[in-house]
This record gives C-alpha cells, structure tokens and sequence, in this order.
C-alpha cells in the first residue's frame, strides 16, 4: 500500500454540521484553538513530555465527557484531537516521524487519556497496537513501508479482528492479489479509522493472513450499530468485508513468491507477542478509567455530598464522615497498588520487545511469564474496577446518579469491556503457572 495524495480520510469524512457518513459526528472544529497549539508544540521528547500532552489531552476531553457519552455521536473531533496531539505516533519509528517510545510509556498514556474519557482511552490503545502490528508479524520491509504511510499520513488504524467471529476468508485473485470475505461483529474505531486491519484464512490451509486497508472503499460496510451501555464513542459496532483486494506483497509474513507464510517470522514465538500486548492494553485503559472515576468522585465529594445527619455522630461536612475517608482510603491504596503491578507488567512487555526485537529470537519460555505478568495485571485491573467504579456512589450521594452528573459512564465503561474475555480463565491461567509452572499456550486471548 502506498499513501493516495487527497484521498478522504476517516476524519476529513466528519464536517462541521456534526455528521460523518451520514451519521451523528461531533463537530471536527470544536477543538480548534487546542489543534493550533499542539501541532505548533510537535511531538514530544521524553517520558515526562508524553504523560504532560496525554494529561492535556484527558482533561479537554473530561470536560464534556458525560454529554458525549449521552449523544453517542462518532468521535470525530476526538480522534483529530488525537492526531494533532501526536499520540498515535508515540511508538512510530524517529526516522519517519514517530516518537520512538517503549511500551510502557504508550501503556501510561493510554491509562493516562483514559481517565479523562475510557472510550478514547480504548481508541488510542488499539490504534497503538494496530498500528504496530506490522512489527510482529510482518517482514521488515513491510514494517518500514507501513510505517512510513501511518506515520507520514498522521492515519489513525482501528481493526476488524474480532476472534469470536468466524475467521475472514481469503481467496486468491490471479497470481498477485487475494481477496478478503466475511463479516465481524465487533470492529473498534473502524468507523473513524483512516487504516483497517483485516485478518483471515488463507483458503484451503490453517495460514491466518493480517494486513492494513484503507477503510474508505466500497467493500468495507459499517452498520453503525454501536449502542451500548458503556465505552459509546468506540465505534465498536459490526462490519461487513467484501472482495477487499490487497496484493501478495501486503500480506503481513507471507512470501508473495511462494504464496507460504515465512517460518521464520510466523511460527516462533515472537508472533504471538501481539496477545500479551494487546491485553495490557485493556488492563491499562481499565486502570485509566477507574482512577478518573476515583478522581471525579472525590471532587464531587468534597463540593456536593452532604453529611449525613442521622448517624449519632453528627458531621457538618461530609469530607469528616467516618466511612467516607475509610472509603476513600481504601480505594486509594487498591487503585495505588494496581498502578504498581500494571507499571511492572508494562516493563516485561518493553524489555520483550527492546532485548528481542532485532533477532525475533524470544523463547516460549520468557514469553509465557510475560503473559503471566499481563494475566497478573488483567485480574487486578479488573477486580479494583469493578469495586471502584461501582463504590464511589457510597460515598458520593444519591443525587450523584443523576445522569448530568455523568458518574456512571465510568462503570458502564469498564463493565463493558470487563466481558471481553472472561477474567476467570485469566485465574485460572495463573493459577496453573502458579502452582504447576505451566506457561499458557499462546491462544488468541492469551
């Protein structure tokens, strides 16, 4: 794939009468005067730098969160905001405009832009993996042309890779393309997405095939069915696939010669990294929004919440309630600890991809403790999310579930994605490396 000068990108289809292809769109202007000082900032250096723009970022997008929740409108303006901010390209090679960041760093930022608004958070993370897949199980001539396009092109990637769906099929046309059928239930940010990752089987073998489309063809067709109870700006909703043609050249690992996936890049280890990977990306956007729920709920304790007038020991405020600060105590210390173990996780990702990188030679071995370090941080992210999201109303208030106040989107947000992939077989999992020291076998959740 090469870039194509003017064509429409996922964005540029919004327009300031807030609609996107014919659908309820936030209005691309809106953040205007941030786009100016962004895009006249550049990228940022350093770790440092890159947590301040994500900060920025987060608290633009809390100010209207609980509105934009409500509508339900594709983030259109969203998602430029992220793309003058440059924190799609944080993981991007330097050499072709990327920041050159680990993945802990992207794993904070991503936890960091979630705290402002979880649907957002999610768009990053798997804009971030998806558009570095290419790395994992591709060649490196195909890591450096996609890069270049992505990255030159500021393209934002969502992905019709849903694995509880039935696989894409991929069928040969002629002797340099093949075709891509099918259809997915869930596609997050396709909607949005300037780039597409499709994934399927090659017809009459068990070879799965990726690759990265533009979205804007006529054979990708969104039902713009997205309308559930939490992480609404995701565009997460079903997408039909059909005759999308890519040459032989652009699928990821495959020898376009032979028409054979190339042993040497997809059947070692290292291929299946994007799994592990994958999954911190949700634990972090969990943590995100859990820590910005603790943050709007301690805010609104402290201007709103009356004490409570009937307990014996009378308080004039309800910041000196008892079980208010054992509370908010608590919460503190559980969401303090996830934040430790997701930052630990996040390291053993990293390190996996800085010490094996070059020679793609990491063992079975050293990639199944990772995962168990990402299993490790899936279950707690999941567990402190659920408990907070949930018990800030303790101690916030019956009038705080008014649906204005907007406190319920965070935990409809991560009850949403909390049924991903059942956090039981994540225990499970554990367990057995706990007790039997059995790594798990690389699956499509793990």
């Amino acid at each position: 794939m090469t870039a194509q000068n003017g064509a429409k990108t996922g964005v540029e289809n919004g327009n300031q009468n807030g609609t996107h292809d014919g659908h309820p769109a936030t209005d691309i202007h809106v953040y205007d005067v941030h786009h100016q000082k962004l895009n006249s900032a550049g990228l940022p250096k350093d770790e440092a730098e890159w947590l301040e723009r994500a900060r920025f970022v987060s608290e633009v997008l809390a100010k209207d969160a609980p509105i934009r929740d409500i509508e339900n409108k594709s983030p259109v303006a969203e998602v430029a905001l992220l793309k003058s901010s440059g924190l799609l390209k944080i993981l991007g090679p330097t050499k072709y405009g990327g920041g050159g960041q680990t993945w802990d760093v992207a794993y904070k930022v991503i936890r960091e832009v979630a705290k402002g608004d979880g649907s957002l958070g999610m768009l990053l993370g798997y804009h971030i993996l998806w558009s570095t897949t290419v790395n994992v199980v591709g060649t490196d001539e195909q890591a450096d042309r996609f890069h270049e396009l992505i990255l030159k092109n500021n393209y934002f990637v969502g992905g019709a890779v849903n694995p509880r769906d039935s696989d894409l099929t991929i069928k040969p046309d002629g002797d340099d393309f093949v075709v891509f059928n099918g259809q997915k239930n869930f596609n997050t940010g396709g909607v949005i997405s300037d780039l597409t990752v499709l994934e399927g089987v090659y017809d009459g073998t068990e070879g799965h095939i990726f690759t990265i489309v533009k979205t804007d063809q006529p054979g990708i067709k969104f039902a713009h069915n997205w309308n559930n109870v939490g992480l609404r700006l995701t565009e997460s909703g079903s997408v039909s696939i059909e005759n999308v043609k890519i040459p032989w050249a652009d699928a990821f690992g495959w020898d376009a010669e032979t028409k054979k996936p190339i042993e040497s890049i997809l059947t070692i280890p290292y291929a299946t990294l994007l799994l592990p990977t994958i999954q911190l990306v949700f634990s972090n956007f969990y943590l995100g929004i859990t820590l910005g729920a603790l943050a709007f709920s301690t805010r609104y304790t402290a201007n709103n919440t009356r004490a409570w007038p009937f307990g014996g020991d009378n308080k004039e405020k309800a910041t000196d309630e008892f079980y208010i600060l054992e509370r908010y105590g608590n919460f503190t210390a559980h969401a303090r600890a996830a934040e430790a173990l997701l930052d630990r996780a996040g390291e053993q990702v990293a390190n996996v991809y800085t010490r094996h990188s070059a020679k793609r030679d990491v063992s079975a071995r050293t990639r199944g403790e990772v995962a168990e370090w990402v299993a490790s941080a899936k279950i707690v992210a999941t567990d402190v999310g659920l408990r907070i999201t949930s018990g800030v109303f303790e101690v916030t208030g019956a009038r705080a579930t008014g649906k204005k106040v907007g406190l319920d989107r965070f935990w409809r947000d991560v009850r949403t994605h909390t049924v991903h992939d059942p956090v039981a077989y994540k225990n499970r999992e554990l367990g057995r490396f706990a007790l039997l020291d059995e790594i798990p076998e690389p699956s499509w959740y793990t």
